[in-house]
């Protein structure tokens, strides 16, 4: 058991070399990469982080740190905070200690890729229609043409004398 009692700025940075030693981010951009004091303080403010456990709000244990593990890892699945938190109210410690063990599984038998952008990468989102859009690296646009084309691709014109086959209700 581990009996660590952390400042803000420890757990933070506590989170965030496990973050780095497992490969955690939240997805899309969701959230800020690290760690900081200031999410701590959020995260407790919205009742995902318990109270701290010694006087002054100064005093963060295992439970603590376990608690924004699992709101990385449930992050990095892109779920919004409302939902993390229905998800982890009331959990208790060895329950805390089976998500990260559990959420290391399925980070491990996963093999998608999430897309995040260097902060040193300018990307555009150029929108094609209602139902997609077009990321480019370096703001770099598409002509009108390229676009028509896209779109004829994603949404293909019926073939004359063809109409969709109805279906039945048995």
């Amino acid at each position: 058991m581990n009996d660590a009692i952390y400042t803000v700025e420890q757990l933070a940075e506590a989170v965030n070399e496990w973050c780095d030693r497992h490969e955690v981010a939240p997805a899309s951009g969701q959230a800020g990469e690290r760690m900081t004091e200031r999410n701590v303080r959020y995260y407790r403010a919205l009742g995902l982080l318990d109270a701290p456990v010694a006087g002054g709000g100064i005093g963060y244990g295992e439970k603590h740190l376990l608690q924004l593990i699992a709101i990385r890892l449930l992050q990095a699945q892109g779920l919004p905070l409302n939902r993390i938190r229905d998800l982890l109210l009331g959990r208790t410690l060895d329950e805390l200690r089976e998500i990260e063990q559990r959420g290391l599984v399925e980070l491990e038998n996963t093999s998608a890729t999430v897309f995040r952008p260097t902060s040193s990468e300018s990307w555009a989102m150029t929108p094609l229609d209602d139902e997609f859009l077009i990321v480019s690296r370096q703001g770099r646009g598409i002509s009108d043409e390229v676009r028509a084309r896209l779109l004829a691709v994603l949404h293909p014109p019926a073939k004359p004398g063809r109409r969709p086959r109805a279906t039945t209700k048995d």
